[in-house]
């Protein structure tokens, strides 16, 4: 097994170093056919959706279409695989981060009954959901 780090993942979406991209392409097409086995971390994730809004600037609605495509990669095992694709309608939907939308669901997924934060909207959201 292979684990894909964070700038993996941004050299073949952002295709800003073309040596780079051609390299993460080959591995993921290879994965595609079954001739490599990746996975990566949530944090890896967390990683690329904080790169796409402080240095490149990216809206909700983009970096979600990037996110998803993402996790879309059948071919790569995604660490809480689940609850990333569930975080991200959340994070389109709300104000909130998708770090703090992960760790609601998180919280929710585990049987937690109170969350516990200074974020007044953040609580808010738990009792909600």
């Amino acid at each position: 097994m292979t684990f894909v780090d964070t700038n993996y993942f941004l050299r073949f979406l952002l295709a800003d170093v073309s040596s780079q991209r051609l390299l993460a392409k080959s591995l993921f097409q290879d994965a595609a056919e079954g001739k490599a086995l990746l996975f990566t971390s949530s944090i890896v994730i967390f990683e690329i959706y904080w790169v796409l809004i402080s240095v490149y600037g990216k809206d909700r609605e983009q970096i979600a279409i990037v996110l998803n495509n993402l996790l879309d990669m059948s071919f790569i095992d995604f660490e809480h695989y689940s609850l990333l694709k569930r975080s991200i309608p959340l994070y389109k939907s709300t104000s909130l981060g998708l770090v703090d939308v992960f760790n609601l669901l998180y919280a929710k997924s585990a049987g937690a009954k109170n969350f516990k934060t200074f974020d007044l909207k953040l609580s808010k959201k738990f009792i909600s959901l």
